[in-house]
């Protein structure tokens, strides 16, 4: 579902620089920055750079890992 909304100039600018230098769509760059602002304000204790590259490890996918047998 996609919803329009008005967000200011300064914001948009911001926005579609960042999100062609991240390879992101300007919607796509707006919603990870909200996902972002979200987890840092629901955990005010944690830096800005832990919450962002913890979401960003998230997202990657991986393959789990195995240990061999002794």
């Amino acid at each position: 579902m996609s919803v329009s909304i008005r967000i200011d100039d300064a914001l948009y600018e911001s926005a579609r620089v960042r999100a062609k230098a991240e390879m992101r769509s300007i919607p796509q760059q707006v919603a990870y920055w909200a996902k972002v602002g979200r987890a840092a304000l629901d955990n005010p204790d944690l830096p800005i750079e832990f919450v962002r590259d913890t979401l960003q490890a998230m997202e990657e996918e991986s393959e789990p890992f195995e240990l061999p047998e002794a």
